[in-house]
């Protein structure tokens, strides 16, 4: 039962009418929306969540946010025309992803929202990537409100106050229902951005935070039919979130059952699509079914990342209970390949919509323009090529080591940087961000790992057999390499000279981390910066690129029947 005490459909004349008939047969009174009919309120929630900067469609012409206001737009009129109401819902992570839109502040991407017409966003941690006053910016910008109940100012003596920095919560009439939408951020947010950014403000516990707002609601007098979170904490199947703060899971599970009736979230960025039995994902492709979680009453929903996809959540309301009538992710221009390996749209072509194409076209252009300035200039070359980077240890890969390790989010005392990731050279002259995105194409968050030194000996010995694009390069580190047992003795790491019981931190692709490329999989915490994010930063630092400090001579040796060779395996 919930806090809010719901208004009950069917009362005032026609509980009237029915008591002074009382003495004559009457039809069965009906159980749920289905008998109901014109008496179940309807209503339907879209969302979206982890936009993350693609305000413009891909190379392979998909998504897109012009693409995504035809979709919008068609979707209300329908839910319009059936005698219903919506709302339009992000999850968070506007910012950090596409460079067109980091360069600009995410300003293309939050216009596109207000075009679109965004009801109410989560504030997601990427939004603390810039310093307040970007995010001031965009708050100012939105015709929406960013919502986020947990997130607290401090006072110039670094003390927490009362007061929030953003809305908690807004109330939305949808048909006579009238709904709180509560919004929710990570906890886990201030590690996962730079402490400046975040120096005047703090994370309460959500699920702490979650019971305070709804007493609040309850005691503003407004009235509450249900109550929606919109987060950006993360769906982890069955509660298990690992290194991960806990996510909208576990916030369910904590509140008394009918006190939250659903939550639109985003974090995790995987589309929640659930078996029918049990807490396990199911294998969900673009135009299958989806089945969101269900948690101790509440519905559970993300819509993947990217704007992939529109998340349609259509309910009913009658006699204080809410179903779910029915529940898609539709997808936005998605390509598939069938049979014959060809990339063909998973369901109907949608036209992008000319008035955001036109409004947001000025903005493509100027960061396809802003790709091509100069971030550095470098007196060397930097060796990337395949041959060089997948067999040795080259100066590229020990540039990207250190702009790996020193980065303000990293700071550790080794890198190990996957071959496999390194797809092109840096030439000598003027460096562009666009020249940086050859080198790191693939958008690999850098995470952080810890092990002893014994632990390590015993890691990096597994990487000594490694090929291709799994041979790594390993950067402020000196070790010889044995390949005949598959071992390593490590002399230095940071120059702290080594002890088997010291503990040493390394910073290494999540893509790593996680077995790519042959690696054995370990515990790291994912920081969620890019690799190519982290080398423009490093460059920019440096302004003036020289080969001094990267050469990776006598740092890596390789040790094969008493001889030192090229390295333990030749080239596949």
């Amino acid at each position: 039962m919930s806090v809010f005490s719901p208004r009950v459909a069917g009362t005032g004349l026609g509980l009237l009418i029915a008591a002074l008939l009382g003495g004559c047969q009457s039809a069965p009174t009906p159980q749920n929306c289905a008998q109901a009919g014109d008496a179940c309120v309807k209503f339907s929630l879209l969302h979206t969540n982890d936009h993350h900067g693609r305000f413009w469609r891909n190379k392979d012409d998909e998504y897109g946010m012009a693409a995504r206001k035809t979709l919008v737009a068609q979707q209300r009129a329908e839910i319009k025309a059936s005698g219903g109401a919506s709302l339009l819902l992000s999850g968070g992570d506007i910012n950090t992803g596409v460079p067109e839109s980091d360069m600009q502040d995410a300003v293309p991407d939050f216009i596109g929202m207000n075009l679109i017409g965004y009801d109410a966003m989560a504030v997601g941690n990427h939004e603390f990537d810039n310093d307040l006053d970007v995010l001031n910016m965009q708050q100012e910008l939105a015709t929406f409100p960013m919502l986020a109940a947990n997130i607290y100012r401090r006072d110039e003596h670094g003390l927490i106050s009362a007061e929030r920095y953003f809305e908690p919560y807004r109330i939305f009439d949808l048909n006579g229902v009238r709904i709180a939408v509560v919004g929710m951020t990570t906890k886990d947010t201030a590690h996962l951005v730079h402490p400046d950014n975040v120096a005047s403000v703090y994370f309460a516990d959500p699920i702490t935070e979650m019971p305070k707002v709804l007493d609040e609601i309850k005691a503003s007098g407004e009235q509450v039919d249900l109550v929606f979170a919109l987060t950006h904490m993360g769906h982890y199947a069955d509660g298990n979130h690992g290194s991960e703060a806990p996510g909208d899971v576990m916030m369910a599970r904590t509140l008394p059952a009918g006190h939250l009736h659903g939550v639109i979230g985003g974090h995790s960025q995987n589309p929640v699509c659930m078996e029918p039995e049990g807490n396990r994902y199911a294998d969900f492709k673009p135009g299958d079914d989806c089945l969101p979680d269900n948690q101790n009453g509440t519905w559970i929903m993300q819509a993947h990342e990217w704007g992939k996809y529109v998340g349609r959540a259509d309910f009913g309301f009658y006699q204080g209970k809410l179903e779910l009538l029915n529940y898609r992710l539709i997808p936005v221009n998605l390509k598939v390949k069938d049979a014959l390996g060809n990339a063909v749209l998973a369901a109907a072509e949608i036209p992008e919509d000319a008035d955001v194409l036109a409004t947001l076209s000025p903005y493509q252009q100027t960061g396809q323009e802003l790709l091509d300035k100069r971030i550095a200039q470098s007196t060397a070359f930097f060796d990337g090529e395949r041959a060089s980077v997948r067999s040795r240890q080259t100066n590229l890969g020990h540039l990207l080591g250190e702009a790996f390790r020193t980065h303000k989010l990293i700071n550790a005392d080794f890198a190990v940087v996957n071959s496999g990731g390194i797809r092109a050279s840096l030439q000598q002259g003027e460096i562009s961000y666009r020249d940086v995105l050859t080198v790191q194409p693939f958008g690999n968050f850098i995470t952080r790992a810890s092990m002893s030194g014994g632990e390590l000996e015993s890691y990096l010995g597994k990487l000594t057999g490694l090929t291709g694009g799994g041979f790594a390069q390993l950067s402020n580190i000196r070790l010889d390499v044995n390949c005949d047992a598959g071992s390593v003795d490590i002399h230095d790491i940071a120059g702290k000279g080594f002890s088997r019981d010291g503990q040493y931190t390394f910073a290494i692709s999540g893509f790593s981390a996680a077995g790519g490329d042959g690696y054995p999989k370990i515990n790291s915490v994912n920081m969620q910066q890019t690799d190519a994010e982290m080398l423009k930063a490093y460059l920019q630092s440096l302004g003036q690129v020289t080969d001094e400090g990267f050469s990776p001579e006598n740092k890596v040796k390789y040790f094969s029947g008493g001889k030192q060779v090229f390295n333990c395996a030749a080239m596949p």
